[in-house]
């Protein structure tokens, strides 16, 4: 039953891909046709996987995708820092909510908060506090993998059943023994279900801010592609590119999940 439904799941994404594949190339058919200036401003997808392997310079001694490798490196440096420092506060905070109710009624109303503040409008706030562009976007990746970690976590360490809880206590044991030996394993598959809701969130908000502060990284290369200071292949390569990390980073977190905490996914299964 679930070989069927796994090669159902892969029948149905090879279809999906199809059809946006077959979608993109009408819409290229179709804008080339209408003559646009500037070229190549939706190219067919044959065009951009050629711009990859291409030794056309599109910067004074650099090709496009030498200028995304480049500044995909600055980028996701700073997405892993961020994604890094976001998850251990996010973690450690789960932790002190669940042990003080005080905490969590003063820090959970600031976590939604956070939450519904626009990328775009948090980065100058951000920037005007650490007077640092590069600090500005590892605090952002690491204020949106902040929240995901810490509710999750928190739902996980909610979620232990009070029958495990009540033993312990009937033991007599201390609290960092119940914490230790039962709370924080219990929680890990949590963790990871923020982590992999937080890892593609990192990626996604370096690139974004990066178009506003310039200083370097896919985002800023994505702006100037934009405005045509280079090749508009340059746009396209960084799009595909970040798309790509974003899966990538949630299968690693999924990978990691598999052996940190191998039982997770036969779990999930029975209770389905």
């Amino acid at each position: 039953m679930i070989n069927r439904i796994v090669k159902s799941q892969k029948f149905v994404t090879f279809v999906w891909v199809l059809g946006l594949v077959v979608v993109w190339e009408l819409g290229a058919f179709v804008i080339a046709g209408t003559k646009r200036t500037p070229e190549n401003v939706l190219p067919h997808l044959w065009q951009i996987v050629e711009s990859v392997f291409s030794t056309k310079k599109v910067t004074a001694n650099q090709t496009a995708v030498q200028v995304v490798l480049l500044n995909a490196g600055i980028t996701l440096g700073r997405a892993v820092v961020g994604f890094i420092i976001g998850a251990l506060l996010g973690y450690v905070l789960a932790l002190l909510m669940r042990r003080f109710a005080a905490i969590e009624k003063i820090a959970f109303p600031y976590l939604m908060l956070i939450q519904l503040i626009p990328i775009l409008g948090m980065a100058p706030v951000v920037l005007a506090i650490t007077q640092d562009i590069n600090k500005s976007r590892i605090v952002i990746a690491a204020i949106l993998t902040f929240y995901p970690v810490a509710v999750n976590t928190l739902a996980g360490l909610k979620g232990i059943e009070k029958e495990k809880l009540e033993l312990f206590y009937s033991y007599a044991a201390k609290s960092y023994e119940v914490y230790q030996k039962l709370m924080i394993p219990a929680s890990i598959p949590s963790l990871f279900t923020g982590l992999k809701i937080a890892a593609p969130m990192a990626v996604t908000a370096s690139i974004l801010v990066d178009t506003l502060q310039g200083g370097g990284g896919l985002g800023c290369m994505l702006s100037q592609s934009l405005k045509h200071a280079m090749s508009i292949f340059v746009f396209w390569q960084i799009v595909f590119f970040s798309a790509i990390v974003g899966i990538l980073s949630f299968y690693l977190m999924v990978m990691l999940e598999k052996i940190f905490v191998p039982g997770a996914r036969a779990a999930k299964q029975r209770r389905a």
